[in-house]
């Protein structure tokens, strides 16, 4: 693996970070802060898959299982710390586990039964990051309660009007 391949990422990653906090100094404790999961975490996902692909020949199927919930989990702190968005993010870790056991499923033995834990997992981390980043657009577009008061009295009103004209 060359340097370039490596290092390529990650200074896009420092400008992108730069571009979008502008005004941060940059210390050692700064960066530990923002990419701990990049630093730590991602790396061990990695490694993993690393041995599973490379130095096992792909025999040590049970190595993608931790390997996959690391590298996802590590890819939902990165995002969720740059974009202080840990409210959000949190059913990505459910996801994780069923990333983990769907590469078991894919490289494994296609055993049909993991699609059951794999699948509910799945769904379920999907409702939440849909419920919630549903209930964070709607809370930032009408954070004053009274329009939304004002909207569900205007549609309660139509919608006894448009009733009264059908009974005619």
């Amino acid at each position: 693996m060359s340097r370039s391949a490596f290092l390529g990422p990650i200074l896009i990653l420092l400008g992108i970070f730069m571009f979008l906090k502008g005004d941060v100094s940059f210390s050692t404790g700064t960066i530990f802060e923002y990419f701990w999961p990049t630093l730590f975490v991602i790396p061990v996902g990695i490694f993993f898959h690393w041995m599973y692909f490379f130095i096992l020949q792909r025999r040590g199927v049970g190595l993608l299982v931790p390997g996959g919930i690391v590298l996802t989990a590590g890819i939902v702190c990165q995002i969720s710390t740059l974009f202080d968005i840990w409210h959000l993010m949190w059913p990505g870790f459910m996801l994780a586990v069923a990333i983990g056991l769907f590469e078991l499923y894919w490289f494994g033995g296609r055993n049909r039964w993991l699609l059951i834990p794999i699948n509910i997992l799945a769904v379920m981390s999907l409702l939440f990051f849909a419920i919630f980043s549903i209930g964070s657009i709607f809370g930032t577009l009408f954070h004053n309660q009274s329009i939304i008061a004002i909207v569900l009295i205007i549609a309660g009103g139509l919608m006894m009007v448009m009733r009264n004209r059908q009974s005619y």
